[in-house]
């Protein structure tokens, strides 16, 4: 008689649940696994062989019968080691060595060769989709139960080795469920501001900064080498305030699926991804055989620098056209698709020219106009129209001690900044939206509600500056950012002239326009 258990299969970073059916016949020994099992799964015969028979146990290979392996839905591909634990324990229940009701328990684990069971990847996305299918308990290894048990009303068990286990389902040795953990404090993710309080002068681009890192926007920064920009960016991250307990999940349901999860624990510091300009396109973008998450997908919720922005690909950066307008990545192969979350805050460096002194009164540029413009274009408008705010960034002349923020100044920074999150959280309750970046054309105007004054100094830019209708709606979501952090209801004309201002450099485009 076949017995059933169930397991998940991770794709892209979503889980589907695995039915995994083992039953046996009398007949010359034979273990064969079906349901489109990839060369790592196939090898699951041997690890459990061993893993079994170094525990005290009857191995597969004393069996004089016909064993059979099926994971359903068979048309899905399996792979990765995370199937040892089900098949084994599947094998153990049916041949009679282990007695136990496996309904309402879901099995992930990899076995070594002394039965010990080894962390696996995905395992987050796994406690999700257990929760909603209404199982009642995971089992997975001691290293990731900590990631597993954030979702509550989920029991979670980690298990070290499968003789552990075998004692846990005989119901001999209970094995203790993990405890739910909430989110570690600010304080613990080491977040000081000591590097953007240590930038001398450079105003605009840190106020630049300032409106990305409370609404979520895009940034390009513009400037000679070693006026800052690379220091900037990494800046950033002080600035930004701690992820919530449901952005936290969605990072590291992306993280969990790469096996990239530190300590099985989850952080509440947003991530920071600064890919070389040599990554390609499916680095960058995701993809693969059977799709993964990219670099995009790793920024999610947090910041993605793109230092050197002329230098990457062309196909790079026009691949990054879609996920900044949708916030997501729906990445097609002949396997299959995945579509992978991709709200990240781009923030992009570039020189104005390839020398890097074109425009600075201290330098004499080098290079042909043509050489300029031939430079700038591999920055394409459409890409430079989803960037939200384009400054430049020039030499710092002053080096003075005094040109340093003070820590008072920073305190209160970063309390106007966590001030403007709140307020959009509280605007954005009940909905998929957690920044003012995310807002789209179906719902601007019901939450960027400008006054007269405002409405018509808006649109009188709009019309001499010849912008886009995206613009129009780039500049709305900056000016609502603004008005966040001075408190403001009401969007006012003081706040659309300062969203113009950092959207519209004609000093760095002007000759593409």
């Amino acid at each position: 008689m076949s017995v059933r258990l169930f397991s998940a299969s991770i794709q892209g970073i979503d889980a589907q649940l695995i039915e995994v059916e083992v039953d046996s016949a009398p007949g010359l020994h034979a273990f064969n696994i079906v349901g489109l099992p990839d060369k790592s799964v196939k090898e699951s015969e041997e690890r459990i062989t061993a893993a079994v028979r170094n525990n005290a146990l009857v191995p597969p290979s004393a069996k004089h019968k016909k064993i059979i392996i099926n994971l359903a839905p068979a048309d899905v591909r399996k792979e990765g080691p995370a199937y040892d634990l089900p098949i084994a324990v599947g094998y153990l229940l049916e041949t009679g060595q282990i007695n136990f009701d496996p309904s309402g328990k879901l099995f992930m684990g990899e076995l070594s060769l002394a039965g010990d069971i080894k962390p696996i990847n995905g395992v987050l996305s796994a406690a999700i989709m257990a929760k909603n299918k209404g199982f009642d308990e995971l089992i997975v290894p001691t290293a990731n139960a900590h990631e597993a048990a954030v979702i509550a009303g989920l029991r979670v068990v980690g298990a070290s080795n499968i003789d552990q286990l075998m004692d846990h389902l005989n119901d001999l040795k209970p094995i203790s469920p993990t405890v739910h953990r909430d989110l570690p404090a600010d304080s613990e993710t080491g977040v000081k501001g000591e590097s953007f309080r240590l930038i001398k002068g450079q105003a605009v681009a840190k106020r630049a900064l300032t409106v990305a890192a409370a609404g979520g926007h895009n940034v390009l920064m513009s400037g000679p080498p070693g006026s800052g920009k690379t220091l900037l960016a990494k800046a950033l991250t002080d600035l930004l305030p701690p992820l919530t307990f449901a952005e936290s999940i969605e990072v590291t349901r992306i993280y969990s699926s790469l096996g990239l999860v530190k300590n099985g624990l989850i952080s509440s510091k947003r991530p920071f991804r600064s890919p070389h300009h040599t990554a390609s396109a499916v680095a960058i973008v995701g993809g693969g055989t059977n799709p993964k998450p990219g670099e995009i997908s790793l920024a999610h919720r947090g910041v993605l620098f793109l230092d050197e922005l002329p230098e990457f690909p062309r196909s790079v950066l026009e691949g990054l056209r879609e996920p900044l307008e949708e916030g997501q990545i729906t990445v097609s192969r002949v396997s299959g698709s995945a579509c992978l979350p991709a709200k990240f805050c781009l923030v992009a460096a570039m020189n104005p020219c390839p020398c890097g002194n074109y425009g600075d009164a201290n330098a004499t540029c080098i290079c042909a106009p043509m050489n300029v413009i031939r430079y700038r274009k591999k920055i394409s408008g459409p890409l430079l129209d989803r960037i939200d705010i384009q400054v430049s960034v020039p030499r710092e002349t002053t080096i003075a001690k005094e040109a340093m923020m003070g820590e008072s100044d920073f305190d209160k920074l970063r309390s106007e900044i966590s001030s403007a999150r709140n307020i959009q959280q509280e605007r954005f309750k009940n909905t998929a939206l957690f920044s003012n970046a995310e807002m789209n054309y179906k719902n601007i105007d019901k939450w960027c509600r400008l006054t007269n004054e405002a409405e018509e100094h808006l649109q009188q830019n709009v019309r001499t500056k010849k912008l886009s209708l995206r613009s129009y709606h780039k500049i709305k979501k900056l000016a609502r950012t603004i008005a966040d952090l001075a408190g403001s209801e009401m969007v006012q004309k003081n706040h659309i002239a300062e969203a113009v201002n950092l959207k519209v450099n004609e000093k760095l485009f002007g000759e593409l326009a």
